[in-house]
């Protein structure tokens, strides 16, 4: 596995694109669906959500439309 640094001078935005995204999704699948009833309440539904949902068996389209666990898979394979 390889490191790439940043795309060009400090600040670009393309180089928080990735975070931007997960971001972005966590907000609009789990922490905007609801009132959460305290702090920890919504810090153990992030940590469910992003173990047993996020990794495990949400498709995303940069992989081709495979979860994380399917594309790790099949290129320790």
């Amino acid at each position: 596995m390889s490191i790439r640094l940043s795309v060009g001078r400090t600040g670009q935005c393309w180089d928080n694109a990735l975070a931007e995204s997960f971001f972005a999704a966590l907000k609009n699948e789990l922490i905007g669906t609801q009132p959460w009833p305290s702090r920890a309440a919504a810090r153990t539904a992030i940590f469910e959500c992003i173990e047993s949902w996020y990794n495990l068996h949400r498709l995303h389209s940069s992989l081709g439309y495979r979860s994380p666990a399917d594309h790790e898979a099949a290129l320790a394979a």
